[in-house]
C-alpha cells in the first residue's frame, strides 16, 4: 500500500485513476482549489501554497493537472494558460516536497504526443525522438523539464506521452461524436494515436507498483488508425452514418482557429518500449469502441 497525491484527481483520467488506485489497496490524497471532501486538500498555485498535511508521509506524486489543450481557442493568453497550468504546478510540488521534506518513492507525470510536433510524416515516433519546434511541442518541452527536475534529488520519474484518450465518460469521444467530426478531417490521412482509458489508467497504477517503470513511455495503444479509418470505424460501431466528405481545412480553422493543426495533423507513434513492461487490454480500436458504447 502507497499513499499517493493526485492532481487533477477530479478530470477525466483522474476520477477513474482513483477507483483504480483505491481498489488496489492505495491511499488517495486529492489536490483541489476547492476541497469538498475529507481526502481532498487544498492548493492554490498562484499564491503558492498546497496544504502541508498532504504531503505528510507521501509515497507518490502524479501529477495529471493542466488545462484542457482542446477546451478553448489558442489565444496568446490561453497559450500562456495551457503552459503554467503544467508547468508551475510542477515547480510548486517541487517546491513543497524540499520545503517539508516529504522522502518521495516517485513523481509520475502526464506528458502529451504533442512532443513530437502537430506533423503527419512517415516517421514512427519514438521516445528518444527529438521534439519538434512547434507550440504543441513547446508545451510538453516544458512539462516534461519540470517533472525531470524531481530526478535531481534522486527521485525516479515516470512520464506518460499520451494521445486521445477514450472514455465513455466524455473527452475526445464526445466531441467526435457530432455531425462535423463525423467526417474526415482535412485530408483524413493524418493519424489519430489513441488509448483507451482503462490502459491509461493501468499504466499509472504499474507506475506506482513496479519500480523498473520508470523513465519515457508513449502511452498510446499499437495499433496505427487515421483520422478517416478512425471516423468510419466509430460511425460503423455507433451505427451512425459518416458524411463522404471531408471537412476542409479552412472551415475547422473558422470553428476553432489555431488548435485546429491538433487534429489536421498527425503521425504514428511507436509502442515498442512500453510494451516490454506493459500488457494493452484494448489493442484495436473496434473493441476498444465496442466496450465504451456497448
Amino acid at each position: 500500500m502507497a499513499k499517493i497525491l493526485l492532481t487533477g484527481g477530479t478530470g477525466l483520467v483522474g476520477t477513474l485513476l482513483e477507483q483504480k488506485l483505491k481498489k488496489n489497496n492505495h491511499e488517495v490524497i486529492i489536490l483541489s482549489r476547492n476541497p469538498k471532501k475529507k481526502h481532498h486538500f487544498k492548493w492554490d498555485v498562484k499564491n503558492n501554497y498546497v496544504d502541508p498535511k498532504a504531503l505528510e508521509n507521501t509515497d507518490f506524486i502524479i501529477h495529471l493537472a493542466g488545462a484542457g489543450i482542446a477546451d478553448k481557442k489558442w489565444t496568446n493568453k490561453r497559450k500562456q494558460e495551457l503552459i503554467d497550468s503544467r508547468v508551475l504546478s510542477a515547480n510548486l510540488l517541487y517546491q513543497k516536497i524540499k520545503e517539508y521534506n516529504t522522502s518521495l518513492k516517485g513523481f509520475i507525470s502526464s506528458s502529451g504526443i504533442g512532443y513530437y510536433g502537430a506533423i503527419t510524416s512517415e516517421t514512427i515516433f519514438k521516445e528518444e525522438d527529438q521534439p519538434a519546434k512547434d507550440f504543441i511541442a513547446k508545451i510538453c518541452i516544458e512539462w516534461e523539464n519540470a517533472a525531470n527536475q524531481f530526478s535531481k534529488d534522486n527521485i525516479p520519474v515516470t512520464i506518460l506521452r499520451t494521445g486521445v484518450v477514450l472514455s465513455k465518460d466524455g473527452g475526445a469521444l464526445k466531441k467526435m461524436n457530432t455531425p462535423l467530426f463525423l467526417s474526415a478531417l482535412g485530408k483524413g490521412d493524418q493519424y489519430i494515436p489513441w488509448i483507451h482509458i482503462e490502459d491509461l489508467c493501468d499504466m499509472y497504477v504499474k507506475a506506482v507498483e513496479d519500480q523498473s517503470f520508470n523513465g519515457i513511455f508513449n502511452a498510446v495503444a499499437p495499433e496505427h488508425q487515421t483520422n478517416s479509418s478512425f471516423t468510419k470505424t466509430l460511425g460503423k460501431v455507433l451505427k451512425k452514418f459518416v458524411t463522404p466528405f471531408n471537412v476542409p481545412k479552412f472551415v475547422l480553422q473558422l470553428v476553432v482557429g489555431e488548435l485546429a493543426v491538433i487534429v489536421l495533423q498527425g503521425s504514428r507513434v511507436s509502442t515498442e518500449k512500453i510494451k516490454k513492461y506493459f500488457s494493452f487490454k484494448y489493442k484495436e480500436l473496434t473493441k476498444a469502441l465496442e466496450e465504451i458504447y456497448q
